[in-house]
């Protein structure tokens, strides 16, 4: 499962990021709300967890960002600011549930389990054609056959996924897959690519990795 953090205090974040990780939740944290929104946008996380009081853009319009796309990835709201105005505002910009400062982590670990379970079957593989990605353990399965994903093939694979026909630009999939400040360049995610291309061959999948000249990568199935 993977969640994303976003929160202008840096300990509280990581203090998150902490606790999360220790229940094996795979954690990103993002400092403001600018690049909170990108990240966020990418549609490629279980659920956000958002601050409310944020420089640049507060988590009230980071909210409506996210829904004016379309996303239906769960929001978690973090904030000081209990009024019940606050509250509304929250939910009403898309907010699943609001958690108001100070709290404790018991709720948290409750809330978030909450809004995970929403997901259902949904957030336990994704499927193409003919093939399956189990998200728990990071296996493609055709069939009787299944392959084992290293931690990068498998958030290439899953940005893929989560993308179905839209292009993925080499770039955005570089920025999400090794972070906007590695040291990574776009002949990563072609190494990549080939080593997925060659995983969902070995197990029969009928599942293709397109390049696009010039654009990026998208799925396609045979015969459809």
């Amino acid at each position: 499962m993977k969640i994303l953090v976003i929160e202008d205090e840096k300990p509280l974040a990581d203090s998150i990021r902490a606790l999360l990780e220790k229940r094996g939740f795979d954690v990103e944290c993002i400092y403001d709300g600018v690049n909170g929104a990108e990240y966020a946008q990418l549609g490629i996380y279980d659920l956000l967890i958002l601050d409310v009081m944020m420089p640049g853009m507060d988590g009230f319009q980071l909210a409506k960002s996210v829904r004016a796309r379309r996303c239906a990835t769960p929001i978690l709201m973090l904030t000081a600011r209990s009024g019940l105005e606050d509250r509304i505002q929250g939910l009403n910009a898309g907010a699943d549930y609001y958690l108001t400062k100070p709290f404790d982590t018991r709720e948290l670990l409750a809330c978030i389990n909450a809004l995970l379970r929403r997901q259902g079957g949904q957030v336990d593989e994704l499927t193409l054609g003919n093939t399956a990605l189990e998200l728990g353990s990071c296996t493609l399965v055709c069939g009787a056959q299944s392959v084992r994903l290293s931690a990068k093939e498998f958030d290439v694979m899953r940005f893929l996924l989560q993308a179905r026909d839209s292009i993925s630009p080499k770039e955005t999939i570089l920025a999400k897959v090794w972070g906007y400040d590695s040291n990574a360049v776009e002949n990563h995610v072609e190494v990549y690519v080939g080593f997925l291309r060659k995983k969902l061959h070995s197990i029969g999948s009928n599942i293709r990795i397109e390049a696009v000249r010039r654009l990026g990568y998208r799925l396609e199935t045979d015969g459809g």
